[in-house]
């Protein structure tokens, strides 16, 4: 690396590591920041959505046995049979939330359990049971009924199956699409970021600019790109210590979010995923240090800076929200060729298991290279002194 750039990236270095503030707000701040918000969001979540224990349970059956009768009396639920004409409109009822289960069991169900042998190759007695995904109530019954079904199949050794061949869900393809990860992580992510890359370029550059100390600079015996590129350097090493703060801030948020005490989630997202979100956030806040670095050498102080970036931080936000729409992660290849709306797709698909490896590939890519054409537009208006000396 050029002496000179290297000297100037020092020099920012330990100005940043050197000021407690700046560490707070830019270190500290953006994970801790973010854990609180998704715990408390958790939480939110967990008492709007949980179901009390004395809950009671509207069930439909048709055909019900006397094995399930029994079964269902160690529950709190109020048991409605209905004849197989009827079972249309059941499910109807189950679809609206008017009824919380349906039962559906063959005829002659007890005797057919009975007669059943696994040696004569033919399939066991089916039980469908509908509820509603969108009903935390009906979601609730169904793992309580599925729990004694399955427990007493394993009594009969499987002498009968529950579900075979449907997944007995009745809520609306509107009403289960998109997941809330997928929705809400990548607009609050983009958030943090560009707050973080914003604490760091906005008082590297307007703040110099501010105290006169860029006039200084500009008369070592340094060039001014090394004084760009040296800067964009520790700019970007602050801004990745900010993105991983974030990061790790949301890493250790799942649990809460996802109302487990366990700090091990691998069940619902893989090492390879926080891989993929770590190398994700680091390439966005390159290109977000780059941009807000452009926008502070325009202007003269602090303040003006943060005010020039605003309109920056509203196309982020508004970035961050398309997240909320269009059902996943895009699945063209041009989307991903788009900066920052790329890195809010991949988050997109990170969160709802639509992993594209060469999508992701694309988005570093193209991070990296608007990064590097960044750089190169600041450091020459490094060598404008019209820019560099306004007043």
């Amino acid at each position: 690396m050029n002496n000179g750039i290297w000297t100037i990236a020092k020099k920012e270095l330990r100005r940043f590591f050197g000021d407690r503030r700046m560490l707070l707000t830019t270190l500290l701040l953006p994970g801790l920041t973010i854990y609180i918000m998704y715990s408390f969001m958790g939480m939110a979540l967990e008492n709007s959505f949980s179901v009390d224990e004395d809950q009671s349970f509207s069930i439909s059956a048709v055909n019900l046995p006397d094995s399930a009768q029994m079964l269902l009396s160690g529950i709190s639920a109020a048991v409605t049979e209905v004849d197989a004409g009827q079972l249309e409109e059941a499910k109807t009822a189950v679809s609206e939330q008017q009824c919380d289960l349906l039962l559906c069991f063959p005829e002659q169900f007890d005797a057919l359990v009975e007669a059943y042998s696994q040696a004569s190759g033919s399939s066991a007695p089916n039980i469908e049971i509908y509820y509603n995904s969108a009903s935390t109530t009906s979601a609730t019954a169904y793992s309580t009924v599925t729990g004694l079904l399955s427990d007493y199949e394993e009594q009969l050794v499987n002498k009968f199956n529950i579900n075979d061949q449907i997944s007995g869900d009745l809520a609306t393809e509107e009403e289960t699409s998109g997941s809330f990860f997928a929705m809400m992580m990548p607009m609050l992510l983009m958030i943090f970021l560009f707050s973080g890359s914003m604490a760091t370029a906005t008082e590297s550059i307007a703040g110099e600019k501010e105290r006169g100390t860029i006039a200084t600079m500009l008369v070592t015996p340094v060039r001014r790109s090394d004084i760009a590129f040296g800067k964009i350097i520790a700019l970007s090493i602050t801004a990745l210590l900010s993105g991983l703060s974030s990061a790790i801030g949301t890493i250790l948020s799942f649990p809460k979010l996802m109302n487990t005490d366990d700090i091990d989630i691998a069940v619902s997202y893989t090492a390879f995923d926080y891989l993929l979100l770590g190398l994700i956030i680091l390439s966005t806040v390159l290109i977000l240090v780059a941009a807000i670095s452009i926008i502070s050498a325009f202007a003269k102080s602090i303040k003006e800076a943060q005010t020039l970036v605003l309109p920056l931080m509203i196309a982020v936000m508004a970035l961050g929200i398309t997240a909320m729409f269009g059902g996943g992660a895009k699945t063209e290849l041009f989307y991903y060729l788009i900066p920052l709306y790329n890195s809010v797709q991949c988050m997109v698909g990170i969160f709802s298991y639509e992993i594209y490896p060469v999508y992701f590939a694309v988005t570093i890519i193209v991070n990296l290279c608007c990064t590097l054409l960044g750089a190169l537009v600041l450091a020459k208006m490094f060598n404008s002194e019209k820019i560099i000396f306004s007043k």
